[in-house]
């Protein structure tokens, strides 16, 4: 009896909140699944979508607050994070758009679900430490997962996007968000609510509220124009650091054959 005995730590408090990550994206595919007989259902998936990111940020802070991150912690955020991220999202691309479009509506469907697993991998292999980071490399992938939650709620089927425009930019967005997920440009955490985190990116801090209180007073609708400006914005500032790095060394190189 004793070796049957479970161990229970607190770090079953983060990871029942990871476990309420995983289960949001299952119903999310569930209700994806319906959405070609049941319209309503694509909607409802969306909002377990939501219900899994805030899954994903609750997990973390209680990792935090009961100093209970781990190895194994960070391996099931990641499988979470590739089905109700990853996967999710793909499916929700195929029922809302992709499902005529033959083989190439199929891998341009699930182009999500494979950067996004990609992302994690290289994120897993290259984690030195628990602490939280104030840069990610490449998009995280709840962020893309938000970007083509909201395009495809409040612009495709919200007939924002105009019909003869909606194929094109549909293949636009899966493949830029795709894109930054498994680049290597760097983005920005969320910042935590807390003063230090805020003294420390006191700019990207006061945009980060601003453009949260934007999101619910707008019912949602400027989501998608938000997500994609960080995106934006991630990949000009890369861009710019790149060109200082090469002409700061190019400089340097300069002076040195003189």
């Amino acid at each position: 009896m004793e070796a049957m005995r479970l161990r229970v730590t607190r770090s079953i408090i983060p990871n029942l909140f990871t476990i309420g990550n995983l289960f949001s994206g299952f119903l999310a595919i569930i209700y994806f699944a319906h959405g070609l007989t049941q319209p309503h259902s694509l909607l409802i998936g969306a909002q377990y979508i939501l219900a899994a990111a805030l899954f994903d940020m609750l997990d973390g802070i209680m990792a935090r607050l009961t100093h209970s991150s781990s190895e194994l912690g960070v391996e099931l955020d990641s499988l979470c994070d590739v089905v109700s991220f990853g996967v999710a999202p793909s499916v929700m691309l195929y029922v809302a758009h992709y499902h005529d479009q033959g083989p190439a509506g199929l891998l341009l469907a699930g182009f999500p679900a494979i950067a996004g697993a990609y992302r994690l991998a290289r994120f897993n292999v290259q984690l030195t430490s628990f602490d939280d980071k104030l840069y990610f490399r490449g998009l995280p992938i709840p962020a893309g997962a938000l970007t083509l939650v909201s395009y495809v709620v409040f612009y495709l089927w919200g007939g924002i996007v105009p019909p003869e425009w909606r194929h094109i930019a549909t293949n636009f967005v899966t493949v830029i968000v795709s894109l930054a997920m498994i680049s290597t440009i760097r983005y920005d955490n969320v910042p935590r609510p807390t003063r230090r985190s805020l003294s420390q990116r006191p700019v990207f801090s006061t945009a980060f509220i601003v453009s949260i209180l934007a999101v619910i007073v707008s019912g949602g609708t400027l989501a998608f124009p938000i997500m994609a400006l960080y995106i934006v914005v991630g990949a000009a500032a890369h861009s710019i650091r790149l060109y200082r790095k090469r002409r700061e060394e190019r400089l340097d190189f300069d002076d040195f054959d003189d």
